[in-house]
């Protein structure tokens, strides 16, 4: 069961070194992320690209002061569905010892809500497709496996 006092606010740059922590210790996303102190300087100016961006935001999920999720939506418009705007989720992370608390859950409910109060004609998110769990996550939550998704890694 979700605890009502946890906070989903707008990421700051001070929360940047939880960010990290949390990403870095995803060993099965596969994105290469590290704690290593020499790579804050790209996690910064990302970080700062998303604060700039209005069509993107990196959000925060707070319990008792600490950072124990996170993930990041963007809007983008296309003119198939009649110029319809979908929020996409991207990046969603709970800290693993906070996992099977309600707070993944809270995150995708705010995401929901916030594109309806925004007139979003859907939201959409991917998977890495070999987290099975979060597959039946996604689905109880109402996300239907609806594309396939393919990727190119270019670096």
């Amino acid at each position: 069961m979700q605890d009502a006092r946890l906070m989903i606010r707008e990421a700051k740059e001070s929360d940047l070194p939880s960010l990290i922590r949390l990403f870095a210790a995803d060993v099965m996303g596969g994105h290469g992320d590290t704690a290593d102190p020499s790579a804050y300087d790209d996690y910064l100016r990302a970080f700062r690209t998303i604060a700039a961006s209005p069509e993107q935001t990196l959000y925060a999920a707070e319990l008792a002061g600490e950072v124990v999720g996170t993930f990041q939506t963007m809007i983008t418009t296309t003119l198939t569905g009649r110029g319809g705007s979908a929020m996409i989720i991207e990046a969603v992370q709970t800290r693993a010892d906070m996992r099977g608390q309600g707070i993944g859950a809270a995150m995708i409910d705010f995401c929901i809500d916030e594109a309806k109060k925004r007139g979003m004609r859907m939201v959409q998110l991917t998977s890495n497709a070999a987290r099975k769990d979060a597959h039946r996550f996604y689905e109880r939550l109402g996300f239907k496996p609806t594309h396939l998704g393919f990727k190119m890694l270019l670096k």
